[in-house]
């Protein structure tokens, strides 16, 4: 089955084409047949990302990006061997998300194929699930910690499609903090990889720190998250002193710290609880290879594993789109494209 996936809820336009067999299991496999994305620079000028120009940019890249990844599948643009289109509608910025749908429409309209609405978080805990073009080998039940700009959650995985919520941001999420803690230390956006750049350099140096960083709710008697309290710890400091040569690296490295501290202490006090032996770390902050480090060290000794995608797939792409709209177009779960909404609030149960 090929299957078009179009993603446009933030300011990432990702579409990928796959051709995959198999039910969810050892039998599933895929292939890429074309796989492209334009990001959106333009917002980094403002410090974060303006819906309305997000929106007027999808509709000016999804065209582009569509013919590249046609191009490279040596599929015919007026009519391309598809089954069906996956789009995400939700969550995300509802005028970036009505972007994609009402371009999916178009798309089925013209090729007379059906419509699958994927949830954009389930993208991501589909493709760090992914191997080499398989399913990695792991069991139900297992946890999924997804880490975004809007997101940070704690979710148990009974089997795939059935998820709960155990844990999630109480205020902000941790790329959140990471881009408000960047623009503190007057870094640019995104702020994370920034942040990240910083703080290897402190610990590559063994700069002394400048102060303690609070863990917030680290030790709570349940997995909810907590970081505004974390930022605003920053900026009264940043507020109070000037600073001197390395101590934005210092900061960095801290503010780094105390996130990750309160990540995998969460987390596996979760893998414990509910017995799982694998956990699935998906969404933009994924890429935080200090996070990715210290998580799967704390679960070998535990023995369980991290699955995590390649650091290039944590961003939005068109592929986890495709992948999760697979599984549900093999169980015809397809919708009325006229009727197909964006919701920005979506949630996975």
């Amino acid at each position: 089955m090929k299957i078009l996936g179009i993603e446009t809820s933030a300011d990432d336009t990702g579409i990928a084409l796959i051709e995959a067999e198999g039910k969810f299991g050892p039998d599933f496999s895929y292939k890429v047949l074309g796989n492209a994305i334009s990001s959106q620079a333009i917002h980094s000028q403002y410090g974060g990302i303006f819906p309305a120009l997000a929106k007027r940019e999808h509709a000016k890249n999804l065209p582009a990006v569509l013919d590249q990844v046609l191009g490279d599948a040596n599929e015919p643009v007026p009519h391309p061997n598809i089954d069906a289109i996956a789009v995400t509608h939700g969550p995300g910025l509802e005028p970036c998300l009505w972007t994609g749908i009402t371009f999916a429409q178009e798309l089925s309209k013209k090729w007379n194929v059906p419509v699958v609405p994927v949830n954009h978080m389930e993208g991501h805990i589909l493709i760090s699930v992914m191997e080499k073009g398989k399913l990695a080998q792991f069991d139900f039940p297992a946890l999924a910690l997804l880490v975004s700009g809007g997101h940070t959650e704690l979710i148990l995985m009974k089997s795939f499609g059935q998820y709960e919520y155990i844990g999630r941001t109480r205020d902000d999420a941790v790329g959140e903090a990471f881009d408000k803690v960047a623009r503190l230390l007057e870094l640019p956006y995104p702020g994370g990889p920034e942040i990240s750049r910083l703080a290897a350099y402190a610990r590559s140096e063994k700069l002394p720190a400048l102060l303690k960083l609070p863990r917030p709710m680290m030790t709570s008697d349940d997995y909810d998250f907590s970081f505004s309290g974390l930022k605003t710890a920053v900026e009264r400091y940043v507020q109070a002193h000037e600073l001197q040569s390395l101590d934005r690296e210092k900061l960095a490295c801290e503010f780094e710290d105390a996130v990750t501290d309160v990540l995998v202490y969460k987390t596996l006090r979760a893998v414990e609880e509910y017995g799982v032996n694998a956990v699935v770390m998906g969404g933009g902050v994924s890429a935080n290879k200090y996070i990715r480090v210290r998580l799967a060290e704390a679960l070998a000794k535990v023995g369980a594993r991290l699955l995590v995608c390649p650091p290039e797939f944590s961003t939005d792409n068109g592929l986890m789109i495709a992948l999760a709209g697979y599984f549900h177009a093999l169980k015809k779960e397809f919708a009325d494209p006229e009727n197909l909404a964006a919701n920005g609030n979506l949630k996975l149960c």
